[in-house]
């Protein structure tokens, strides 16, 4: 049974993670010609089409995206109340564990971004990778803020730093 409830809580955050990225690179403005993008549209295309059908875009939100990430969430959350014979938890506590979940995982996969950006930059700063390209458009927003209050120090960019502890600091206050 646990390796089912494993396997099944996976599957599902896997699935939540890449209609989450395909947002946050929607909002971002990313490119969509650039390799990995294209893979992840065509990843989640086969979810959020059929929705979208249903909901069209409302300006710049992708509604249909937007309410699959939330109904990922909530199965997510039901599947480790159903499996053990829990049932599913009051109305209340059920939107507030997914709402957990949706924001737990938007900012470790912010972190983890932003951890990555950071490191190629180091490794190879002038080197261009379809990756590199993605981090960018997905960091640049969070880090820009972050750089007009604390300039680079003679070549050495302390946001990405800042950034990971703020994100943290957020993760230890949604506990």
């Amino acid at each position: 049974m646990a390796a089912l409830l494993f396997i099944l809580e996976t599957l599902v955050s896997l699935a939540m993670l890449a209609v989450l990225l395909r947002l946050i690179l929607q909002w971002a403005r990313a490119d969509f010609r650039n390799p990995l993008a294209r893979a992840l549209l065509q990843l989640t295309n086969p979810l959020v089409v059929p929705l979208r059908r249903i909901l069209p875009a409302v300006g710049r939100i992708d509604t249909a995206s937007v309410l699959l990430v939330l109904l990922l969430a909530l199965l997510r959350v039901s599947i480790g109340w159903l499996l053990p014979g829990l049932g599913l938890p009051p109305l209340l506590l059920w939107l507030r564990m997914a709402l957990y979940e949706l924001l737990s995982m938007l900012l470790w996969t912010y972190f983890l971004a932003i951890f990555f950006y950071a490191l190629i930059s180091m490794i190879a700063p002038e080197v261009y990778s379809p990756a590199q390209s993605l981090l960018r458009a997905m960091c640049e927003p969070v880090l820009r803020p972050i750089r007009r209050l604390i300039p680079p120090l003679g070549g050495l960019d302390l946001s990405p730093l800042w950034a990971g502890i703020a994100i943290q600091a957020l993760l230890i206050l949604l506990r």
